[in-house]
């Protein structure tokens, strides 16, 4: 009789031998438990040391991210094709922090707007850089100060005007303020001798040269920038050493015509400076007749020229015609008829804030006419009288006016012949003021003992106003308890 043989299944994973018990241990490593998965027994080549040689120029570069390499050769062809805007924000603040200062405008003006690229150009060409003078913006002082270079080396007749006017769709919307302190004139060459035959020819040439201004024209360029609110301008030659020539310095009638037209078309000048460039009364007239009725003129700085009595005429009917608020004329030639005219403007003027007279020759009668000026003007708050040959009649009827005066706070009479009796009276002036804040006596020939006690009543105005800057309710409530509508009411 045969045996039956019985088949039987075959053992399961958890009852074979190697699951069941530890695995013997291979080539001398310990023996394992349990099943390594495939994702441990994966070698991990993030994880692995690299090996750097003694030698580093035998040791093996790693290769860059795709995203680096993407990013270098952006940077490499960005002259030729600018890539920014398209890129997330973390990749461009990469490209703008890798870009020569020195690309061209026509590919950064309009493109680049990230103030750090900006203020790597400053520093790349200036050594010294007030960005608070450019609205805190360094774009705005890179656009500014670029334009004033070119315009300072602009030479009429040789320099191509394209230099300048080319760059204006690039800084229209940038530039607010225009500092040119120097304005070159053109290259006078030798007249050449003549020929017969052409003397016609030579006449009309010669008046054509004439006819033309004698520095750049900048009708053309301020109509291009629609944010100029800032003209500061001298038309003369810095550094010019033993080639000094008067020459160098000539304001010409028709430059005077053309900046006149110019200033008058700039809609949104707020401040127009034209100091150290020899304008006479006949000039400063044409100016200024071109300034009334300015819709934003606020400052008005002549100072350091050649004006004179008709010139400050003109400026008071421009006080009566527009809404200056700052008046310079110091260092000029206005003696008493000319500060009387400014004095009556002054009488009727609502916008005025600051007048500067100093270094001119007014005298007691000009001084004395300002002074009655400021009993009904009640807009002034600093007033600039220094040497002006004033003596004690111009301080006593200053005296009177500080007495009633509600709006000045700092007067400059320094370098006059006050005298002692004069500085007694500007003190009981002083001592019935309660708002001036500023008072410069230095060589006015007042004795210590009236500056001591002006400076003491000037310290009780200042901590007047400082307490009324720390509470303002406090000096508002009385004022609104008496007013006349209220009580009505």
């Amino acid at each position: 009789m045969q045996a039956s043989r019985t088949l039987t299944p075959p053992p399961s994973p958890s009852h074979s031998p190697s699951s069941s018990g530890p695995r013997p241990s291979v080539a001398g490593h310990p023996p394992t438990t349990g099943l390594v998965s495939t994702k441990a027994m994966a070698p991990n080549f993030r994880r692995m040391h690299r090996i750097i040689a003694e030698d580093t120029e035998w040791s093996l570069a790693i290769v860059p991210l795709l995203t680096e390499l993407c990013i270098q050769n952006i940077i490499r062809n960005f002259q030729k094709n600018p890539i920014l805007k398209q890129l997330p924000p973390e990749y461009q603040q990469k490209v703008l922090s890798h870009l020569p200062p020195d690309l061209p405008l026509a590919v950064t003006a309009n493109l680049i707007d990230d103030e750090g690229y900006w203020h790597r150009c400053c520093v790349q060409r200036w050594p010294v850089c007030h960005v608070a003078r450019h609205g805190g913006s360094w774009k705005r002082l890179f656009f500014e100060r670029h334009l004033e270079g070119l315009l300072r080396c602009f030479i009429p007749g040789t320099t191509d005007p394209s230099t300048v006017l080319d760059l204006l769709p690039l800084c229209r919307d940038f530039v607010r303020n225009l500092r040119v302190d120097q304005l070159l004139p053109p290259v006078r060459l030798p007249p050449t001798p003549r020929k017969m035959g052409d003397q016609s020819d030579s006449g009309s040439e010669g008046e054509a040269e004439e006819s033309s201004p004698d520095h750049y024209p900048l009708g053309p360029l301020v109509a291009g920038l629609s944010q100029l609110e800032e003209l500061d301008l001298v038309y003369g030659v810095k550094d010019c050493g033993m080639n000094f020539e008067w020459n160098l310095f000539l304001f010409t009638y028709h430059d005077c015509h053309s900046l006149a037209a110019t200033v008058k078309a700039c809609h949104t000048l707020k401040i127009f400076r034209l100091a150290r460039s020899r304008v006479d009364d006949d000039k400063a007239r044409i100016l200024i007749c071109s300034l009334l009725n300015h819709p934003a003129l606020e400052e008005l700085d002549l100072s350091h020229n050649l004006i004179g009595d008709r010139g400050a005429h003109g400026a008071a009917k421009l006080l009566s015609h527009s809404r200056l608020r700052v008046l310079n004329l110091a260092n000029n030639r206005v003696r008493a008829p000319g500060a009387q005219a400014l004095a009556h403007a002054l009488a009727h003027n609502a916008y005025l804030l600051s007048l500067n007279l100093r270094l001119n020759c007014i005298k007691d009668e000009g001084g004395q006419a300002l002074a009655h000026a400021l009993l009904t003007n009640m807009c002034l708050t600093t007033l600039h009288l220094g040497g002006n040959e004033l003596s004690e009649p111009t301080a006593m009827f200053l005296s009177q006016a500080l007495a009633v005066n509600t709006s000045l706070t700092s007067i400059n009479l320094s370098c006059n012949h006050i005298g002692p009796d004069g500085g007694k009276q500007l003190l009981e002036g002083v001592a019935d003021n309660k708002t001036l804040l500023e008072f410069d006596l230095r060589l006015s020939d007042v004795t210590q003992e009236s500056e001591y006690l002006i400076g003491q009543a000037l310290h009780a105005n200042r901590e007047a106003a400082r307490q009324r800057a720390l509470n303002p309710n406090h000096f508002v409530l009385p004022v609104i308890a008496n007013d006349p509508g209220n009580s009505e009411a």
